[in-house]
């Protein structure tokens, strides 16, 4: 991919998610837990028929998709970062307004019944911000949906590497909910833990679903960028196996990989 194609417009860490999401050209055939966070996030939709559903970060259209399958609207607006998506998006949706863009800073106009957004609030540089946001741009008595994931989430990369997005205590999405104004506030947690083969497919599977362990942390300026060195790697590979082995029913060695999701529903007074 050619960087050109990423606008510059774009915060240099915004700029190298956008390269990781647009290169993960497999993302749907290893996102399995994604897509069941998709799922999870369909079954808190309370209302099937609207009259117009903004969705937050599309990616791949995954969520697109089960809402085109099972939500009637009047009128949809598809917010995605990476242009990439454009064509497959606008497939899915033909209807659809397709707004790329910074979710954070581009100008998504309009008063929305339902605001979405699957697995990609987590990459904001102020997560919390996106309740304010939604705010805004939801109608009376509109329905916000969205996940994140908690401090435990990737908890084997972050132990082993320092390495991780931060994510804000569940105790402050409620609060920021709260203090914006919305009701009906539901937070609830899901863990999956992946299994994998060894640690190197641990990582393997980080990188082709868009995440990197050394780029788009969130870093101090006197942090320095993680770089993985052979020996570092090697070391990644004892320390993994040390803490995070478990075994089979056959007696096979095998390794975790921890999701730990937090889905949140709420209404706007």
């Amino acid at each position: 991919m050619k960087n050109s194609t990423i606008p510059d417009t774009f915060s240099s860490r915004k700029q190298t998610i956008a390269r990781h999401f647009a290169t993960a050209s497999d993302y749907d055939q290893h996102a399995k837990i994604q897509q069941q966070v998709c799922h999870h996030l369909l079954n808190n939709i309370t209302h099937t028929q609207q009259k117009s559903v903004l969705e937050i970060g599309a990616g791949t259209g995954q969520m697109t998709r089960l809402l085109a399958a099972n939500i009637q609207s009047q009128h949809w607006f598809i917010n995605e970062l990476c242009n990439e998506q454009s064509t497959t998006l606008q497939s899915i949706l033909p209807t659809a307004n397709i707004m790329i863009g910074d979710a954070e800073t581009i100008d998504l106009q309009g008063k929305h019944s339902l605001i979405i957004s699957a697995n990609a609030v987590q990459w904001f540089d102020d997560p919390l911000s996106f309740v304010t946001q939604s705010a805004q741009r939801l109608q009376a008595k509109g329905q916000l949906v969205f996940n994140t994931f908690t401090s435990d989430n990737f908890l084997q990369i972050k132990q082993l590497t320092g390495q991780g997005l931060h994510y804000p205590a569940i105790s402050e999405w409620q609060s920021a909910l709260e203090t914006i104004g919305f009701e009906n506030i539901k937070l609830s947690t899901q863990r999956f833990d992946v299994a994998f083969a060894n640690p190197y497919a641990v990582l393997k599977h980080m990188k082709l679903t868009g995440v990197s362990t050394n780029q788009t942390q969130e870093q101090s300026s006197s942090s320095q960028p993680f770089i993985w060195t052979k020996a570092r790697l090697k070391q990644f590979e004892q320390d993994y196996w040390q803490h995070f082995s478990e075994l089979n029913k056959e007696g096979q060695p095998y390794v975790n990989l921890t999701y730990d999701v937090l889905i949140v529903s709420a209404f706007k007074a």
